[in-house]
């Protein structure tokens, strides 16, 4: 099982049933590909795009230690903007709003995940992730 696969169960797990007929690994996949979090500076620039829409204190929270506030549908809309949110939607074969639903239930614990120790990584996240993961269950 690769680090992407780990970490989509992980966050599946996190967030128990899934919200209409697109499987949480599907969100996951699409914003891990999308956002390019699959390293530090992808992780890093949506931090950057909270911040400009004034939730910089939501994302923060995310990747801190302790309680992962939810954010909305229409947030998500807001900082990802339509067209990549379109893009997400047209990937996942649902309407953008649909994704963004979807978007808003996944990212938080994304986001958590991506950072365990409780700051944005620096540079590849997936080796960093992968070693990480093999500490979590004893590989």
């Amino acid at each position: 099982m690769g680090l992407l696969d780990q970490l989509i169960a992980q966050v599946g797990q996190s967030l128990g049933n899934n919200q209409g007929n697109v499987p949480h690994g599907d969100v996951v996949t699409q914003l891990v590909q999308s956002l390019g979090l699959s390293n530090g500076n992808g992780i890093a620039g949506l931090v950057q795009l909270f911040q400009q829409h004034g939730l910089g204190d939501m994302i923060a929270s995310w990747v801190s230690h302790g309680p992962n506030p939810p954010v909305s549908a229409g947030q998500v809309t807001q900082v990802l903007g339509a067209d990549k949110l379109g893009q997400i939607a047209a990937s996942l074969g649902v309407s953008p709003e649909v994704a963004a639903g979807h978007v808003s239930s996944v990212l938080p614990s994304l986001i958590d995940k991506l950072t365990p120790a409780g700051q944005v990584p620096q540079g590849d996240l997936l080796s960093e992730g992968l070693g990480i993961l093999k500490n979590l269950f004893g590989n």
